[in-house]
């Protein structure tokens, strides 16, 4: 396997790999990376469809990709997925599956149409007091100092940065940032979290930076994830033959172990009270997705609060088994075991009529009814003590709503104290109560709170005790790569595999495991597209420069002659033009406007 990047491989069509008619695939796991594997074996690997088979011990596919109407209970999205241009192994996949609504189209045809008719961009990033532009103006508000700490992580070694925490590395000043509180909220990064997974971050995105304050790097699909995402592609395997075995918990892998050799020789799992499972010949390739951060997630309802879930945990009990066989598969502990530490709460609010949505207009600045987008991301209530946002994505989310519904999506990353209205911590709250927070933060008169978030809104809330597991502190080893040293016949899919410089809690993260994986175990002549590389390129570095700055230009020490010397001498060469066409150094009589996004970059 090997990365590439441009038009030569992109296009490039490979030969079908040696002795691929006679393997079979073994996928444990029916979320975004076993899903996307599939497809990449089908297309690339050329492999038939009826040889593959995956295991699911849920009844449904799309791991932590979902979106689904319950009966009584109402709507649920456990999470939202935030994308953008530059998932290069995301959108080649979405090349190939067709589209459920637009004949001739395919998946990425849709998104692309759809974001170019209707591009996302937040008119309000923050409120406080109540629903109150808390005044942001989406700027950073970083000093000179905290912009310093910036570049001492984005410049630090990766080994520099292992086993520390965020706020080992970063000062109050900069953690009392808008920075700060844009990204925190976007990513779900908690100051205890991974600081070497901030430092991937920054490096993974320093492209998008002019778009995080008012969101307009972010682009999303039209419906909720599991229509708009799994239901195409699992239509599509389903076309092409491959197999899907629900309600199959994977127990554990049995290895040959030799020197010089790792081979998976058994898959075993239960189903429906019965134990079973595959051995595996020379000519059987295992995926596993390791890890999960919906695990033992807890649906409550409008009047049951969700429940925190530590017991047993099947995909994490699963790697732990794994992992006990060779030290090269990674150490599960290292991210599960600090339930207190990556758990937090999401709450799904469908409203029934129109009186709470006058209120989401007034803060979105957008009719949530007119189809296109309404608040444009995440809006962050920056004084709620639960550190509350919420999102409405375009309307209908579900193609089941009736004309008269929003959906809501609510989540807070501090579930353990006191709401502002509510006296009682998130994770304790039913979806009425936790409604009436969240009207609360909107800026609802206190006297209609109740009766709106009793017959206004139908709310099931989700407690996940893992959803933030990935970002726990780690170093190299933690998590096994995507194809182990001396690996003949098995690869590792999803967040916990290790792959080269992208960043995790992203669905490009999962289907590059996917592509990296499938290329390796068969050999597929085709490079995989390289992680977009914007932290090389010095137009997106000085871009990030300065809008870290906030666009103030860099103060030239000698005064207004000295600047005015400077920029003409810079005017005459490359690297003059470069400086002033960002901003860094005010042109003589230009103060150009700086690009926003890399669409804008010469």
């Amino acid at each position: 396997m090997h990365y590439s990047s441009g038009n030569y491989e992109a296009f490039a069509r490979p030969r079908k790999p040696e002795g691929v008619d006679e393997k079979s695939a073994w996928l444990v796991g029916a979320g975004l990376a076993s899903m996307a594997a599939a497809i990449f074996l089908i297309r690339d690997g050329q492999m038939s469809g009826d040889r593959i088979t995956i295991l699911e011990e849920l009844t449904l596919p799309g791991g932590a990709l979902d979106g689904i109407k319950y009966p009584e209970k109402g709507f649920v999205i456990r999470g939202g997925r935030e994308l953008e241009d530059h998932m290069e192994c995301l959108w080649d996949l979405m090349r190939t599956v067709p589209s459920l609504e637009i004949e001739g189209a395919s998946v990425l045809d849709e998104f692309y149409w759809l974001n170019k008719d209707d591009p996302n961009f937040s008119k309000r990033r923050v409120t406080e007091k109540q629903g109150q532009d808390a005044g942001t103006n989406f700027t950073f508000g970083l000093s000179e100092k905290t912009q310093k700490e910036i570049v001492h992580v984005f410049l630090a070694s990766r080994e520099d940065m292992e086993n520390k925490r965020i706020d080992e590395v970063f000062s109050p000043e900069f953690l009392a940032t808008n920075f700060w509180l844009y990204w925190r909220t976007m990513f779900a990064f908690e100051e205890w979290h991974s600081a070497l997974e901030m430092k991937l971050y920054l490096h993974r995105f320093v492209h998008q930076l002019g778009g995080f304050p008012d969101m307009s790097s972010l682009k999303f699909t039209k419906y909720n994830q599991y229509e708009s995402f799994v239901l195409p592609m699992y239509t599509y395997l389903l076309e092409q033959g491959v197999k899907f075995e629900f309600s199959t918990t994977v127990t554990d892998v049995q290895f040959d172990i030799t020197d010089g050799a790792k081979r998976a020789t058994r898959i075993e799992w239960e189903r429906k009270g019965e134990r079973g499972g595959v051995d595996l010949s020379d000519n059987d390739l295992a995926f596993m997705t390791i890890g999960s951060l919906t695990e033992n997630s807890d649906d409550g309802d409008q009047h049951t609060a969700a429940r925190l879930l530590d017991g047993p945990a099947p995909a994490w009990d699963l790697w732990k088994r794994i992992a006990r066989r060779s030290p090269s598969f990674g150490r599960p502990e290292v991210f599960c075991g600090d339930i207190e530490k990556t758990k937090w709460e999401s709450a799904t609010i469908t409203t029934l009529d129109e009186r709470i949505p006058a209120y989401i207009e007034k803060i979105a600045e957008r009719d949530p009814f007119a189809g296109k987008v309404v608040t444009g991301g995440i809006v962050t209530a920056r004084d709620s003590p639960w550190l509350m946002s919420w999102t409405v994505n375009r309307q209908p989310h579900f193609t089941a709503q009736k004309p008269t519904e929003i959906v809501v999506w609510v989540y807070s990353l501090f579930v353990d104290v006191p709401g502002a209205y509510v006296k009682k911590a998130m994770q304790d709250c039913t979806g009425e109560e936790i409604t009436q927070e969240w009207l609360y933060q909107m800026g609802v008169p206190e006297a209609d709170i109740p009766e709106l978030a009793a017959t206004a809104a139908k709310t099931v809330p989700v407690m996940m005790p893992y959803v933030t597991a990935f970002f726990m502190p780690r170093q190299a080893g933690d998590r096994p790569a995507v194809v182990p040293e001396e690996s003949v016949n098995f690869a590792f899919l999803g967040q916990f595999a290790e792959t080269t410089r992208d960043c995790i809690f992203t669905t490009e993260y999962s289907v590059r495991t996917a592509m990296e994986s499938t290329y390796q175990l068969l050999g597929i002549e085709r490079g995989v597209p390289e992680v977009f590389n914007s932290t090389y390129d010095i137009r997106f570095l000085l871009h990030a420069t300065n809008i870290l700055r906030d666009k103030e230009p860099v103060k030239v020490p000698g005064g207004h002659f000295a600047e005015k010397h400077l920029v003409h001498r810079f005017l005459n060469n490359e690297l003059g033009q470069l400086v002033t066409d960002f901003g860094l150094i005010p042109a003589v009589g230009d103060l150009r406007a700086h690009p926003r996004t890399d669409d804008a970059i010469p």
